[in-house]
């Protein structure tokens, strides 16, 4: 399995910074200045220098390519582009080169040739396409689960059912829509433990949640449910969230529809247990790594 990322990771960016750093050599920035400009190492240029690093000569020799190294080589060195100018730039021809049947999208092919057999090597590439959308949802539950890994003391906040860190595809509309962790996140022996990647469909209790909220117009696409505090409450709150409550003892959907109907712009949902239930605190967020980095701001 290669997905057209690594393609970027491991062919198309080591060989635009080989160029890029060429050009800035030619522009008279000496080895430290190109490492400061391109954000790496001396050691790195001066591999891009001799040859050491290898670059892959069908990106290299793509005009759109040369052109926009020459652009930014240029305005790099005289100041008029920032480094941050100079990665939107790049950006925006990734983009194009990942259409379908581009540049990109051909190595893609090439590199997976199963593709084709799957109907739909012409669709992966399109970025609204369902499988590259299903993949960005992972993408970016996988980076919030590294922020929440990484995040000391994040343990203390899972609840006894454990937590769920939970993402939904645009149109989403049932928990086929909604990936998770299988299994949830739990404390084992003082450690958050993710057990396995995250997948569509393995959530029930947080994706209801999500679901029933966007159903009654929240605009999130993620959220995690955490163990319930006052004081967790308060520090959200102050953080400029929207808190509502809703009683978990009834019908979960129809509860969080209701709270979310009482105040629309609510980023936390909670519930303060009962009978059987353990109290939760649910953040919502626009996607995976807000959501992690609201709950690892409580920390």
């Amino acid at each position: 399995m290669k997905f057209v990322e690594e393609i970027v990771v491991d062919e198309f960016l080591p060989t635009v910074r080989s160029l890029l750093a060429g050009r800035l050599r030619e522009q008279g920035l000496t080895q430290s200045e190109v490492a400061d400009v391109l954000g790496i190492s001396q050691s790195a240029v001066s591999k891009y220098a001799h040859g050491d690093v290898a670059t892959n000569n069908r990106i290299a020799e793509d005009e759109r390519v040369q052109a926009l190294v020459d652009e930014l080589g240029e305005g790099l060195a005289a100041g008029d582009v920032t480094p941050v100018q100079a990665l939107v730039e790049i950006e925006i021809l990734i983009r194009e080169l990942e259409g379908g049947g581009d540049l990109l999208a051909q190595l893609h092919e090439e590199a997976v040739p199963e593709l084709a057999d799957h109907g739909s090597s012409f669709r992966v590439h399109d970025p609204e396409s369902d499988l590259r959308t299903s993949e960005r949802v992972l993408s970016s539950l996988r980076r919030g689960l590294r922020i929440l890994e990484n995040a000391s003391g994040f343990v203390t906040l899972i609840p006894a059912v454990g937590s769920n860190l939970v993402a939904c595809t645009p149109d989403a509309s049932d928990i086929d829509d909604v990936a998770g962790v299988p299994g949830r996140i739990f404390d084992v022996k003082g450690q958050a433990t993710v057990p396995t990647d995250p997948e569509f469909g393995v959530s029930e209790h947080v994706a209801t949640v999500l679901l029933a909220a966007r159903e009654h117009g929240s605009g999130a696409s993620a959220a995690i449910n955490v163990r319930y505090d006052p004081d967790l409450l308060a520090q959200l709150s102050e953080a400029g969230h929207v808190t509502a409550e809703f009683d978990e003892s009834d019908d979960v959907a129809s509860s969080v529809g209701a709270a979310v109907d009482e105040s629309p712009e609510a980023t936390v949902l909670y519930q303060t247990g009962g009978m059987g239930i353990e109290p939760l605190i649910y953040v919502l967020g626009p996607d995976a790594e807000t959501v992690a980095d609201s709950v690892r701001s409580l920390l």
